[in-house]
């Protein structure tokens, strides 16, 4: 079974996290929160609290397949300045693991230059900050181990593909086809 980590900040856009969080589990992936808070509990960029499964340095996290980041303001700017969660990207990307990001969070990969030759979308407006990254138009991005998505419009398709890349089309499909999506 594949694991994933969701890394959660104040400020996170609740759809994009827990749409990510709810299919993934719906595949059977086991799905881990993280709050980079220093503290379970997180609110939301709507005002809604949201208790993690654990806070950060409960693990080195290379036990994963994929880390998720969802976006919201200001949940990427506090992701962007969290030094060992950037380390933690660092490792996944040498070790070839996914890197799923959506909204804003994609620039989290851009800031580090980790987009180099990728190419990639984000939440309009913060294109210039995917450093090195060709940016495309649509919804949902998978270039090799990065999967980037453009914001909570494109919640379920960024979901389903994560289901995709670590289960299969079949379960993706079978996943669209329960929760009455197209």
């Amino acid at each position: 079974m594949s694991k994933v980590y969701v890394f959660l900040a104040d400020g996170t856009e609740e759809v994009e996290a827990l749409t990510a969080i709810d299919l993934l589990r719906r595949a059977k992936v086991e799905v881990v929160t993280v709050s980079i808070m220093g503290r379970k509990h997180i609110i939301s960029s709507h005002q809604i609290g949201i208790a993690a499964d654990e806070v950060f340095g409960a693990s080195d996290y290379m036990d994963g397949d994929m880390i998720v980041l969802p976006g919201g303001l200001p949940g990427t700017t506090h992701l962007k300045e969290h030094q060992e969660l950037r380390k933690v990207l660092f490792s996944y990307q040498e070790a070839g693991n996914y890197l799923a990001a959506i909204c804003a969070a994609p620039t989290v990969f851009g800031s580090n230059g980790m987009l180099e030759g990728k190419q990639a979308v984000c939440y309009p407006g913060f294109e210039e900050e995917l450093i090195g990254a060709t940016v495309l138009a649509q919804g949902v991005v998978t270039d090799g181990q990065f999967i980037t998505s453009k914001g909570l419009g494109t919640a379920i398709d960024f979901a389903l593909e994560l289901v995709r890349v670590l289960v299969s089309a079949e379960c993706a499909n079978q996943i669209s086809k329960a929760i009455q999506y197209k």
